[in-house]
């Protein structure tokens, strides 16, 4: 079945990439290298990470909206699954086995409006500073993980929490070389730029410029709205929002022993803020701290549900 992506259709879609910090701080799970990946191996927390996405859906059928599952994937590429044991066929494997999980829970809820989507990191910790891949680089890196996911149930792939512009450039040609949708999700420091200060329309035209607009459209991720709400601009080519429950920086979040989450109903309204002037969006959801409180209380306030 080819079902329409976000950008195709007139549907709103919930994404959920909290689950890291709901596995560490709600479940106790230890998670080496915040990497959930390895969950998959065992039978109690595989059942874990079903049971996310099986709330996530129930969720988004309550409140009569899609939804997308992302793939655990996010930490398992070459360099960030080494220092966890994981060769290149090992790692392969987990990436199909991650796909294949996604898909059956897709389909024991028996509905079109759920995408699954292969979930995509930076190469490195997007927060460390490192010396940065060229668009060629990129390109031929992230085409190990891409090609293996091209041939599972996704749907697309999404690539999230990206800083570096030539990384991220690459990561979508990586993606048209193998024939995958993909959308470019990228995360803003405080002030709304990118981490080497490029304001982020400037990131999404410049990321554009190199890589053909071959993606299928841009979001940010993993920073609370009050860093990137007056850096949209109503930006044609960025659909969605994903963001963190709490306030902090990515540094005091990095230092924080407490889960920070904030208030679901406020961090509903700034969403529905944020999608009302930002006509293109149609994918919004929670990243660090949130749960399904704060994706309830998105839907109910763009619906106008509100008390």
């Amino acid at each position: 079945m080819t079902r329409k992506l976000p950008h195709d259709s007139d549907r709103k879609f919930l994404a959920y990439t909290g689950t890291g910090t709901d596995l560490i701080f709600n479940h106790g799970l230890d998670l080496p290298g915040f990497a959930s990946f390895p969950l998959l191996e065992n039978s109690e927390t595989r059942s874990i990470l079903a049971g996310q996405m099986h709330t996530l859906i129930q969720l988004a059928s309550e409140m009569d909206v899609g939804c997308i599952l992302d793939t655990p994937t996010w930490m398992a590429n070459a360099d960030r699954a080494a220092p966890l044991g994981y060769g290149d066929e090992r790692l392969a494997g987990v990436n199909r086995d991650a796909a294949s999980l996604m898909d059956d829970v897709r389909r024991s809820a028996g509905r079109e409006d759920i995408l699954v989507s292969a979930c995509i990191g930076p190469c490195a910790d997007p927060y460390a500073k490192m010396s940065v891949m060229s668009v060629d680089e990129a390109r031929a890196y992230h085409t190990a993980q891409l090609s293996v996911l091209r041939e599972t149930a996704v749907d697309m792939a999404t690539a999230y929490t990206f800083n570096r512009r030539s990384e991220a450039a690459g990561c979508i040609l990586a993606a048209r070389d193998v024939g995958l949708p993909i959308v470019m999700s990228l995360v803003v420091e405080t002030d709304g730029c990118l981490a080497d200060g490029t304001p982020l329309t400037d990131a999404i035209d410049q990321i554009d410029a190199d890589s053909g607009s071959s993606a299928a459209y841009f979001m940010v991720n993993c920073a609370h709205p009050s860093h990137f709400a007056g850096s949209l601009n109503a930006h044609p080519r960025l659909r969605g929002v994903v963001a963190n429950a709490s306030r902090c920086s990515h540094a005091e979040l990095d230092e924080a022993e407490k889960l920070d989450e904030g208030d679901p109903r406020q961090l509903g309204r700034e969403i529905a803020d944020i999608v009302k002037s930002n006509p293109a969006i149609t994918v919004f959801g929670g990243c660090c701290g949130t749960d399904m409180r704060h994706l309830k209380e998105m839907v109910r306030a763009l619906s106008g549900d509100l008390e």
